[in-house]
């Protein structure tokens, strides 16, 4: 049974992309520019109010790149709405500072620490891809300080959760969802 070369190209395609909505320039441009926007004030602002807490190495979650791209790429995903990122973050930096103090072998804290996480989302309705990467980011950081889930954690996230819904209700895009 011989395929044609389109059909190929057509049938493989899944597996290097294919599989992935295509987005408008304009939409990826809107997008883009308001991650940079929503995370450079987030940033700031994260750095600004540690300075003022004299915290100022623990300003920034790492993982927040991660989850701006849903926020302000897929603004309609239940993973983007406010509950899931504000929630979702917060649960898993409590969770993976808890595993850092009660595991001590890496390799067990950190995949305990994202599959905890996992379980509390799903408990809380809260499902963030991202929050699983704050949890393993607190253990990896050997991060023992339960304020660090309050700052900068819960803090960045509703930053960044205020920032998008002004961004994309400025640029057209409704956020947060509503319930119909």
């Amino acid at each position: 049974m011989k395929h044609s070369f389109k059909y190929l190209v057509k049938h493989y395609s899944f597996y290097l992309g294919g599989d992935q909505p295509l987005v408008n320039w304009l939409e990826r441009l809107r997008s883009v520019l308001g991650a940079f926007i929503g995370l450079a004030l987030v940033l700031t602002a994260a750095k600004f109010l540690g300075e003022l807490n004299a915290i100022a190495d623990e300003w920034l979650m790492a993982s927040l790149g991660a989850s701006a791209l849903l926020v302000f790429a897929l603004p309609g995903s239940p993973m983007a709405q406010p509950w899931a990122v504000i929630a979702g973050n917060t649960l898993s930096a409590l969770v993976g500072i808890t595993c850092a103090h009660w595991v001590s072998p890496p390799l067990l804290a950190l995949p305990l620490a994202a599959s905890l996480s996992i379980l509390g989302m799903f408990i809380l309705r809260c499902l963030h891809p991202p929050a699983a990467a704050v949890a393993m980011i607190a253990v990896l950081g050997h991060v023992l300080h339960y304020r660090y889930a309050f700052f900068p954690v819960l803090i960045d996230s509703v930053l960044l959760v205020v920032a998008g819904a002004i961004y994309s209700n400025l640029t057209g895009k409704a956020y947060p969802n509503r319930p119909k």
